[in-house]
């Protein structure tokens, strides 16, 4: 597996180089954005680590570009800026996962590994989980032999909560992801959206409610 880390801090870079690369991943290393997407545009990756923090082109726009040109690569932000309205701005950009410095290595590199799990060797647009199959080309949802075709916002709901099996994803999360910018706080477009996935994936759809938390996607 081939990883982009983009971070401009020497000491950190040669740390995260250093530990990956002991777990077995080809690293490859950019000190500011815009070397960030030069390397992209021109080389397979299987995951980048993004700080945000970075001359050039900062890591928001380095995100947005990557989210532009492919959707489906998987990218960590690791970064100093840990308040919640940059988190929600990033998940709102398409980050699958956010990690504040300080970190942990051995964290860290779990998370990598989650996320590189979810991938399907061999088919970029296939997402798996448990009995649940996304066909991202198609925007298809199925469960064993029953199909569902999704709206927009029904396959991206999904598709977020497929990317975070298992985790409680909060709905103040899922407005962001999905739809992008904050809703008044009484709209209920989360759970009608979760109530029309149910209805159409059928009585052994996957999706759990965590009252007083959120939603998730349960991996069995």
């Amino acid at each position: 597996m081939r990883i982009l880390v983009t971070e401009d801090e020497p000491r950190i870079l040669s740390f995260l180089a250093r530990g990956l690369e002991a777990e077995g991943f080809s690293v490859d290393s950019a000190a500011d954005g815009a070397e960030a997407l030069r390397r992209v545009s021109g080389a397979h990756y299987d995951l980048v680590v993004l700080d945000l923090l970075l001359p050039h082109v900062n890591g928001l726009t380095v995100l947005s570009e990557l989210r532009r040109a492919q959707p489906e690569l998987p990218v960590v932000i690791l970064s100093a800026r840990a308040d919640l309205a940059t988190k929600l701005r990033g998940f709102a950009l398409g980050a699958n996962d956010y990690v504040p410095k300080p970190f942990s290595l051995d964290e860290l590199i779990a998370r990598i590994r989650a996320h590189l799990r979810r991938g399907v060797p061999g088919d970029a647009n296939v997402v798996r989980v448990g009995r649940l199959t996304l066909d991202l080309a198609r925007r298809r949802a199925s469960l064993e032999d029953h199909s569902a075709d999704l709206s927009d916002r029904e396959f991206r709901l999904l598709h977020h909560l497929a990317l975070h099996p298992g985790e409680i994803v909060s709905r103040e999360r899922l407005l962001a992801e999905v739809w992008g910018y904050h809703f008044d706080p009484g709209s209920n477009v989360v759970e009608v959206c979760i109530r029309r996935l149910r209805k159409k994936l059928g009585p052994d759809a996957p999706i759990e409610t965590v009252r007083h938390a959120g939603y998730r996607l349960a991996e069995a």
